[in-house]
């Protein structure tokens, strides 16, 4: 079992761990707000075991029916993320208008309210170290739920300093409404999580600073061709497919263009571990005289 799928399947007993905490602070308080914060969390277990299921089918080899390998599933499990937290956020909105249109009596348990803060550390710390993971392997579905996770501290730490609000003035109003907020800011998480994903379903270029090193390293490695033109990149999960045409001398061999072709493969390989690179040899009569000059 590989570093991604042990942080994947940890984010599930985190994740379990994480809400028995706060359902408990709920269960103390009667709070609205750590409810809204629970909930969050619940969704933070899906969310884990969608994104394990999508590790593992992710890292299956390439068969017939899928000759570019199933890197992309990583994307659907970051979609499904998405929707679970914009469903969680219409589930504590509903709450908070509920908490607004029938009063109830908010009590202030220190035990609760620790339970929440303990919660929400042990998230924060897990946050970071999945986030560092999930770049280090460049998995779009543990960054998601990284990403997801800090959310959620974010919104702890807003939950507890709303109820330190009402306990010092007493307006028991401030805890729906602050569950209110909770449910907006989740909203737009969400959001911004399904469209990253749908990005990468969409096949996006790879960010202009990953295409520029690629120019880099291919006129770096290119010695004995002309140019390098029509440079397209995609990203599938942790890997980048990269295509060029390759200008070289048309009395080259093709011992010797191949030559060429393995160098600049090897020499992106190094420095973009996972990349897929396609090269299309052309003779220098096909040349464009723009692109890539090859050192």
């Amino acid at each position: 079992m590989d570093q991604s799928m042990r942080f994947a399947l940890g984010s599930i007993i985190i994740g379990i761990l994480v809400f028995s905490l706060k359902y408990a602070a709920f269960v103390l308080t009667g709070s609205i707000a750590f409810y809204s914060d629970a909930l969050e969390t619940s969704i933070n277990i899906a969310s884990a075991i969608a994104a394990a299921g999508a590790l593992y089918l992710a890292r299956k080899p390439a068969d017939h029916n899928h000759p570019f390998g199933h890197y992309k599933a990583e994307y659907f499990a970051a979609v499904l993320e998405g929707v679970l937290i914009v469903l969680a956020a219409v589930l504590i909105l509903r709450k908070a208008y509920m908490g607004l249109t029938e009063p109830y009596e908010l009590e202030f348990n220190l035990q609760g309210i620790g339970m929440n803060l303990l919660s929400s550390i042990i998230n924060c710390i897990w946050a970071m170290a999945l986030m560092r993971v999930g770049r280090k392997h460049r998995s779009p579905a543990l960054q998601a739920d990284a990403r997801h996770i800090m959310t959620d501290v974010y919104t702890s730490g807003g939950v507890l300093v709303g109820i330190a609000a009402v306990w010092v003035t007493g307006w028991q109003i401030f805890d729906p409404l602050l569950a209110a907020i909770v449910a907006v800011n989740i909203m737009w998480s969400g959001w911004k999580l399904m469209r990253e994903s749908v990005g990468g379903l969409m096949d996006e270029a790879a960010p202009e600073e990953e295409q520029e090193e690629l120019r880099v390293l291919i006129s770096k490695f290119g010695e004995g061709a002309l140019e390098a033109h029509d440079l397209r990149t995609r990203h599938a999960g942790h890997v980048t497919f990269v295509e060029f045409h390759l200008v070289v001398p048309g009395e080259m061999t093709v011992l010797d263009a191949h030559a060429i072709c393995d160098r600049i493969e090897e020499g992106i390989g190094e420095k973009m571990p996972g990349a897929r690179v396609t090269i299309h040899v052309e003779p220098e009569n096909h040349a464009k005289h723009s692109g890539i000059v090859v050192l």
